[in-house]
């Protein structure tokens, strides 16, 4: 029950947030379009932008699924575009808003996480320090939230797969010559 009254909230604030700007929302317009009581949010969030949180932590990470390979990573990727996409108004209304650092602070762990597999199953045969490899996964995660909060930035008009080949196409094999470069011997 708890985590069906947690997605209720979640697609209750996502709704409200089609028309109203996150600014102008408050619980009761939250917990009226629910059906649930003051109470019963506050049990489960601390406030909106915790609502706002979860609802980025635990969407954008399943959207990427299990793509977070390096044969994988441009469906991984992708999937992040389709969801913020299919998401349009809410992140738009978010990163317009104060709430944005929540936006911006999942895509950062989404794409950390989706960087670091890809280096770490790159690295596997190679030795290069863990500051390296650090190193090298933040500079890509830079780069692709970058080019995401980019793409939010002008009203997400450019089609996701065209960024995904444009994307492939500028770094295909960087990553292994990065770390290559890196490496210690």
């Amino acid at each position: 029950m708890s985590q069906t009254t947690k997605e209720a909230l979640a697609e209750s604030l996502k709704r409200i947030m089609n028309t109203t700007p996150l600014a102008k929302i408050t619980i009761n317009d939250i917990v009226r379009d629910c059906g649930v009581n003051r109470r019963t949010f506050y049990y489960h969030f601390q406030d909106i932008y915790a609502l706002l949180e979860w609802i980025f932590r635990t969407e954008v990470a399943s959207a990427m699924e299990k793509n977070t390979t390096y044969q994988t990573w441009q469906q991984g990727f992708l999937k992040i575009l389709i969801y913020l996409d299919q998401n349009r108004k809410m992140v738009l209304n978010t990163y317009n808003s104060i709430g944005r650092e929540h936006l911006e602070t999942h895509l950062y762990s989404a794409v950390y996480t989706l960087v670091v597999n890809v280096v770490d199953e790159i690295a596997v045969d190679m030795n290069v320090s863990k500051e390296n490899k650090e190193f090298v996964v933040n500079f890509y995660k830079f780069a692709f939230v970058g080019l995401l909060l980019e793409w939010i930035r002008t009203n997400m008009i450019k089609n996701s797969e065209q960024i995904i080949d444009n994307l492939d196409k500028l770094i295909s094999g960087d990553i292994h010559r990065a770390l290559l470069k890196c490496e210690i011997h």
